[in-house]
């Protein structure tokens, strides 16, 4: 907790100035010509974002030579080292290379560059920071003062980890929301994401439940590590091309039920953007689909294990399974990383239903990515042990 109050010491006037000023320092003394180094979905959104302010970079610069000499939305795309040899002493370099399934990390990124040269290399964080209105929120990254409005909840959030571990954890990406600190964040935890074999073993009567089924990865992760032996699961998909995969894929088992419905906190009808990908979310697409409350649509069927990555909507469908919480207490596997706020307001919200569980925190994916609130009932939980880390030969154990 120390360590955390001295997190917070900022406070959040303290953290509003530094996000208005830290990319101005940072750009002192350059031409304040911008390259974006990457030009893949976070590039093009920064630059349609600092568009809006009537600021165009000079250029894309990208690892994959198959974009070298091209236009991106207009801007050109030049190889690292042609990028560096125009502009190494002028432009600030920012690192718009930030995503799901990364083999590398920021500070390579960073460090590729500098080694060309280039004088001034930062991550989005700072200008993301600058410009708010158009670049942020993006997934887990949000304005520091934000984090800092609701500084009793990420108090009595870290009041609820069960392990060492959780609470390091937690630590690393409370630093990283407020200074941008990628260096921070541990590697990956080396089980399998969803199902800790180290904190929960799968019985052998499971009734898992998968909101967010896409296209049925997880479910054959689950027959994986379950051995097939299971009672039933319930899968749902909003995507209708995601959910013709999954059906495809999982439609001829008599103990698995698909449902083509996205999950909520009420009943009814919403808008999807449907990208036929992992990252098919609510919002003002061109799909409409069901929302089912998970209290009624599963009522019959007494989930033992309920799992969501469902693309900031975890809340909404927890909210949809009150009494699923408080009467079953199944093991929860959370995903947290989709809205800055998720990594405390899940933990208190599944505490705030049952305060029975115990609460895990581990990271699959690097950088933030792939980040799951575990909540185990205690009849299912067994003594924590230490987590192994991708990349890693040893424990860290529990103190």
């Amino acid at each position: 907790m120390h360590e955390l109050e001295v997190l917070l010491a900022e406070g959040g006037e303290g953290a509003r100035i530094r996000e208005r000023n830290a990319f101005d320092e940072i750009i002192r003394g350059s031409s304040g010509d911008i390259v974006l180094c990457g030009a893949g979905g976070l590039g093009r959104r920064t630059l349609a974002g600092l568009r809006q302010h009537g600021i165009t970079p000079v250029a894309f610069s990208d690892n994959n030579p198959a974009r070298w000499g091209s236009m991106v939305d207009g801007l050109p795309v030049l190889s690292p080292q042609d990028a560096a040899g125009r502009f190494a002493s002028s432009a600030v370099f920012v690192i718009t290379i930030w995503g799901a399934f990364g083999k590398d990390r920021m500070r390579d990124r960073i460090v590729q560059f500098r080694a060309l040269g280039a004088e001034r290399v930062v991550s989005f964080v700072p200008l993301y920071w600058k410009y708010p209105e158009e670049l942020a929120p993006h997934y887990g990254f949000d304005l520091p003062h934000r984090l800092h409005q609701q500084a009793g909840e990420v108090r009595a959030a870290f009041e609820l980890w069960d392990d060492e571990e959780s609470r390091r954890e937690y630590l690393s990406q409370i630093r990283w929301r407020l200074f941008g600190d990628f260096d921070g964040l541990p590697e990956p935890a080396g089980h399998s994401i969803y199902f800790p074999s180290d904190l929960c073993p799968l019985s052998e009567d499971e009734v898992f439940v998968d909101c967010g089924a896409f296209d049925g990865d997880t479910v054959e992760l689950f027959l994986q590590e379950c051995g097939g032996r299971y009672n039933a699961i319930v899968a749902f998909e909003p995507d209708s091309r995601n959910f013709s995969r999954l059906r495809e894929k999982l439609g001829n088992s008599a103990a698995i039920f698909l449902r083509h419905a996205a999950t909520g906190a009420v009943q009814g009808k919403v808008r999807l953007v449907a990208e036929g990908g992992p990252a098919s979310a609510i919002g003002e697409g061109d799909e409409e689909v069901d929302c089912v409350r998970l209290d009624e649509a599963i009522e019959a069927c007494r989930p033992t294990y309920l799992k969501m990555d469902i693309e900031g909507a975890e809340l909404d469908t927890l909210s949809g399974a009150r009494r699923i919480l408080r009467e079953e207490s199944p093991v929860l596997a959370i995903c947290c990383y989709h809205r800055q706020d998720h990594l405390w307001k899940v933990p208190l919200f599944i505490h705030s239903q049952n305060s029975g569980y115990r609460f895990h925190l581990r990271p699959h994916d690097r950088e933030m990515w792939d980040l799951v609130c575990y909540a185990i009932p205690p009849h299912r939980a067994i003594p924590y042990r230490g987590v192994q880390r991708i990349g890693t030969t040893e424990n860290t154990h529990d103190g």
